[in-house]
């Protein structure tokens, strides 16, 4: 439907306007240009409703996060390792280094260090979004966001009272409702089966099918990316792992970026020999570019950005820090000097689906199990891992930073998620308009250019 006509000048749209395009530009001027086509269909996806735009602009979230007076910070949680954008689509299963079916945070693209407040906000300014979709009133949807900073808030308490931090995870045995469902879907999951969707077997040697934007290297390529798998082979964490794997190459083919955050970066798909010679189980890795994570454009610390070597370099040790019990396959390399991030493609990571949590007392107890998980990423990559970032203890940063204050934090950290949500509806008109307008340099939304 068309937007209706103005008939009188909107000096305050206007200037969002112009600051929506603006940081749209900075953040991904150069991606646009390496593939246009793919951040026209990233653009598209993004103007299909307010919570796609929100998941697509990072960027600017940070952009005004820059403007915010912030009084859940001081000195030390100001500098804690976070997610980065933390939405309520970016949790899910994977298998950890243990062999455990874990819930948790996925998706560690934008991980940098920053505001703990802004992973919050960030999640609770999300979830609003999703449950207008779901036509929840404020007052239900206040009431879910505060279930969620009460549990986070629970958690870190917890862990200062404990040094079992780094064993904390969400298993078969310590979840419910949707989440424990999730967790038993994912154990009937095999390798076979991801295997079957992305290989074919042909002389009894499996390679890659040729699907979607799948593409086969020239030779030239092809060696340039074998030599970055061999590099890649001296970042994997040390020995002893669950299951060896030899690393020998069967095949290499060429895809396009993942999902809407991801367009425009270049990626690979490298199939090694699995366990065993057996064609059953087959290991996928992926090899993709790293982007330029969001909060790191309003965090200036040099000693930050210079303790890594590139972007792959800072989303394999990013995850690493989250997680605590990452895949034995999560590692980094470059190609051409620009840095890559390698991990398994997992017939064992799956999304949480909101699709069928419908009702406010089906949502509750996926919030507490969320704000858990948070509390985990925000606290394990401190003083106990194996870097120097963060040389205290999380947990009692923040404990101290909030201090008696917990039902203001709460109330605060509400309210925000409101006026966020609607400064995002807003946004996201502003944002389709400017699209469809032609505003956009370098992505024109007929895709006239060709």
């Amino acid at each position: 439907m068309p937007s209706p006509a103005r008939t009188t000048p909107d000096p305050v749209g206007d200037d969002r306007t112009r600051l929506i395009v603006d940081v749209l530009v900075d953040a991904f001027t150069e991606l646009m240009a390496a593939d246009p086509d793919a951040f026209r269909s990233k653009f598209r996806k993004m103007a299909a409703d307010p919570f796609a735009f929100y998941r697509g602009s990072a960027c600017l979230f940070y952009a005004d996060m820059a403007e915010l007076d912030d009084p859940w910070c001081d000195e030390r949680t100001a500098r804690v390792w976070i997610h980065g954008d933390l939405h309520s689509e970016n949790f899910g299963t994977y298998m950890d280094a243990a062999g455990r079916i874990v819930f948790d945070v996925n998706d560690f693209d934008e991980a940098y260090l920053g505001h703990v407040s802004w992973d919050l906000r960030r999640f609770a300014a999300s979830f609003a979004l999703m449950a207008w979709r779901k036509a929840f009133s404020d007052d239900v949807i206040g009431e879910l966001v505060a279930a969620y900073l009460h549990a986070w808030l629970d958690q870190v308490e917890a862990f200062t009272r404990s040094d079992a931090d780094r064993e904390f995870a969400l298993v078969l045995g310590n979840t419910e409702g949707a989440v424990h469902q999730l967790i038993k879907e994912t154990a009937a999951r095999t390798r076979l089966g991801l295997l079957q969707r992305m290989t074919v077997v042909e002389d009894f040697e499996r390679r890659f099918a040729l699907r979607g934007r799948n593409r086969r290297l020239d030779d030239d390529e092809r060696a340039k990316v074998l030599d970055a798998v061999e590099r890649y082979k001296a970042t994997l964490p040390p020995r002893p792992w669950r299951r060896e794997v030899a690393y020998d190459v069967k095949d290499v083919i060429g895809t396009g970026g993942f999902g809407i955050g991801s367009a425009g970066l270049p990626a690979y798909n490298v199939l090694l020999e699995g366990y065993d010679q057996a064609l059953e189980n087959d290991v996928v890795l992926s090899v993709k570019q790293g982007n330029v994570p969001a909060p790191s454009r309003i965090v200036t610390d040099a000693r930050i950005r210079d303790y890594f070597d590139h972007e792959g370099h800072r989303t394999a040790v990013s995850q690493r820090a989250l997680q605590a019990h990452a895949s034995q396959f999560l590692g980094y390399t470059d190609i051409g000097g620009v840095g890559f991030l390698v991990s398994e493609l997992s017939p064992y990571e799956q999304d949480l689906d909101w699709d069928d949590l419908t009702e406010p007392e089906d949502v509750r107890p996926v919030l507490v199990q969320l704000g858990k998980a948070t509390a985990k990423l925000h606290c394990v990559g401190d003083a106990d891992s194996d870097h120097t970032l963060v040389p205290f203890q999380t947990e009692e940063a923040i404990t101290a930073m909030i201090g008696g204050r917990r039902e203001e934090f709460v109330a605060d950290l509400v309210d925000f998620a409101h006026a966020y949500a609607r400064r995002t509806q807003d946004d996201f008109r502003l944002f389709v308009d400017a699209f469809r307008a032609g505003m956009i340099p370098g992505v024109s939304s007929s895709g006239a250019h060709r």
